[in-house]
């Protein structure tokens, strides 16, 4: 079969691999659409650590049932599934304690295992759920983001009628927006420094808009109850505290360079009682996600803006760092 293969930090190429095979416990399955990530880019730039190279990347996934593996049950041939791509070690503390996400051996499909950027690809049955029939496999492959996001509201916990504002009007803001109007926020709020990408959150239906907190502040004069940093720059994470109400919660989505510090008054987090929180990747999340999309909670067919082919694997890349879209998939079929 034909994969995309990053043999090393900053090398790939797009050619025929061994066909994988469904073991015990697993599934075979035909790839329907696979979503570009941010880790991917970082997978391919070294920057990731789990990653083992050579490395068939690929987490965002959805695909059919080729072939079930001995003792699966309530998969067969031509199901249609969607996957969570998180793999845990079930027996490190974290694990053990209910934090798998934080799993100290813990890695998954397309970064410490073969992704889905390929025509095919096994995984454990345990991580696939059965799809509606109303949803496509491209909306399908929007789940995984989405459940990272979800995993992001649980950490949050607004409360209905609550204020959220969202610094980063890119894909993940625009996903985190939907959910916190489907969780009964009041006022949901996007800033950003690029005029396109507001634009584009009006189409959403978001009109509570502006380039940084100022533009707001008339709306909401305390700050607001929950406050998430989605661009993952640490100096906009130090600009977001300042945004926070007094009680409220600031919530580092972000993925932030590791090594680098920011800047916060420690003073005004004690005498304002406010909390600073993250929230890492997809734990208890992904069907809630897969529910939440179904139910139209988020516009999974909206946030795919890109389709590429196996082999236009490389233009797929350039256009997602370009920022031309939002979502940008490969369609390996």
């Amino acid at each position: 079969m034909r994969a995309v293969i990053i043999e090393r930090p900053g090398s790939f190429r797009v050619d025929e691999v061994s066909e994988p095979q469904a073991g015990p416990g697993e599934l075979l399955l035909q790839v329907g659409a696979c979503g570009i990530c941010g880790t991917d880019l970082h997978i391919l730039a070294g920057e990731f650590p789990l990653a083992r190279y050579p490395s068939i990347p690929g987490h965002e996934f959805a695909g059919s049932v080729l072939t079930v593996g001995e003792g699966v049950l309530g998969f067969r041939e031509g199901d249609r599934v969607g996957v969570n791509p998180s793999v845990f070690c079930g027996i490190c503390r974290f694990c053990r304690y209910g934090r798998a996400n934080l799993c100290e051996r813990g890695g998954g499909f397309g970064t410490s295992k073969p992704g889905a950027f390929a025509e095919r690809v096994s995984v454990l049955a345990v991580n696939a759920y059965h799809l509606p029939d109303s949803l496509s496999f491209s909306e399908a492959a929007v789940i995984e983001p989405v459940s990272c996001a979800v995993h992001g509201m649980h950490r949050l916990a607004p409360r209905i009628g609550e204020s959220v504002l969202i610094y980063g009007a890119g894909t993940m803001g625009l996903i985190l927006a939907q959910l916190a109007r489907f969780y009964g926020a009041r006022l949901v709020a996007l800033v950003d420094t690029n005029p396109a990408r507001l634009e584009r959150a009006r189409t959403f239906g978001f009109d509570v808009l502006g380039a940084g907190y100022d533009d707001l502040r008339e709306l909401a004069p305390l700050g607001f109850e929950n406050v998430i940093e989605a661009t993952g720059v640490t100096r906009v994470a130090e600009i977001a505290f300042q945004a926070v109400m007094r009680g409220g919660t600031l919530l580092l989505f972000g993925v932030c360079p590791p090594g680098e510090q920011a800047r916060f008054e420690p003073f005004r987090i004690y005498n304002q009682e406010i909390n600073v929180i993250g929230s890492m990747a997809v734990f208890n999340s992904y069907g809630p996600a897969l529910e939440i999309i179904a139910a139209g909670g988020v516009d999974a067919r909206r946030m795919v803006t890109h389709t590429f082919g196996l082999d236009a694997f490389a233009e797929a890349l350039d256009t997602m760092r370009g920022g031309q879209g939002l979502k940008v998939q490969v369609l390996p079929g």
